[in-house]
């Protein structure tokens, strides 16, 4: 592949695909095609889509199969749903053609543990037509392999404490209901806080961390708390008001123990934004010595783009099958172009 540029196909074209796409274009690589709903969207050149300033000849279709079938791409970035569950057609579409994926569903960072039945089965698929599936985003990076190598120069580790922040604004429609923006209480407390088959994103990103560490876990569990104003807030995802007494969003409490002694409790806050408010991604580690680290105001969906866009090359590279990030080479910074990177 060294000679030829990588071949995409933007499989969702909404909030994330938009930005992504300039940085693919960045980046060196060729987008062949783009996949899309959105009748805003679907007819349109990716240019003008993502607002390049120029026409690539790409037009968004709403037909995944025949884009699919002609575009010979070499990987898509799969950015439509949050779970496993709700992604696993488009995984299926394009492995069974022999297409790698990268995806922003924040479970497919590590969803051995939360949907193994559904993991096993794209693994299997993946290895029959050589093809990988893995997760990518701003918790490849920021929320897994950084407090990893922060505990690298820790002696000792007695709990790890983990807090992240984002505005469900800035992601689409179904971010903002798996967090329950727009919930009354009774629907949030029926639909989130007892559906305990929704682990919330800190939850697979702790997992990983524990399987990069090779510690095993003795028990996980996760507490869901709406979170409400006392005035109303205008949601331009949902398209309304979100009233007082609804959820803006919530905040979600993982808590592992593993068998080596060591505690994981981390946060995960989605709600939507006040102005003035801004992301939150922070680490503290008890031991010896404590360690405390914090991303200052992270712009959490340029960093998830551009882990996704960045994290290709080694998704081309990797085994066939689903491979979650804790078991890829390292990601790295494209100073070149991308196709240089694939071996």
């Amino acid at each position: 592949m060294v000679n030829e540029k990588v071949r995409v196909v933007l499989y969702g074209c909404g909030k994330m695909a938009k930005v992504m796409a300039k940085y693919l274009h960045d980046h060196g690589a060729e987008i062949v095609g783009a996949i899309g709903r959105n009748a805003k969207v679907v007819g349109k050149d990716v240019g003008e889509f993502a607002e390049l300033g120029f026409k690539t000849g790409v037009i968004v279709s709403n037909n995944a199969d025949e884009v699919l079938d002609a575009s010979d791409a070499h990987i898509a970035i799969v950015a439509i749903a949050s779970y496993m569950e709700d992604c696993t057609e488009f995984f299926e579409k394009c492995l069974s053609r022999g297409i790698n994926v990268v995806t922003t569903s924040e479970e497919a960072i590590y969803p051995w543990n939360t949907a193994p039945a559904i993991a096993n089965r794209l693994d299997r698929l993946g290895k029959d037509y050589d093809a990988t599936l893995t997760g990518s985003g701003m918790q490849d990076i920021y929320w897994i392999h950084m407090p990893v190598l922060v505990a690298a120069g820790v002696n000792k580790i007695t709990k790890i404490q983990g807090s992240a922040s984002y505005n469900v604004e800035d992601y689409g429609l179904a971010l903002a209901e798996a967090h329950g923006a727009g919930y009354d209480l009774d629907k949030f407390e029926t639909e989130i806080a007892q559906a305990e088959s929704l682990p919330s994103y800190m939850w697979n990103a702790a997992e990983a961390i524990c399987a990069r560490m090779n510690w095993t876990i003795a028990s996980i569990s996760q507490k869901n708390v709406a979170i409400t104003l006392d005035e109303p807030i205008e949601s331009s995802t949902l398209g309304r008001t979100i009233e007082v007494g609804q959820a803006i969003g919530m905040s979600a409490v993982t808590t592992i123990h593993t068998h080596q002694g060591i505690e994981l409790e981390v946060q995960c806050i989605g709600k939507v934004y006040k102005p003035g408010e801004g992301d939150l991604c922070e680490w503290k580690f008890t031991g010896e010595p404590d360690m405390h680290f914090q991303v200052h105001n992270p712009d959490t969906v340029a960093l998830t783009c551009a882990s996704v866009v960045n994290r290709i090359p080694s998704v081309l590279t990797a085994p066939a099958g689903l491979v979650t990030v804790d078991k890829l080479d390292g990601i790295s910074y494209l100073t070149y172009p991308m196709h240089l990177y694939v071996n």
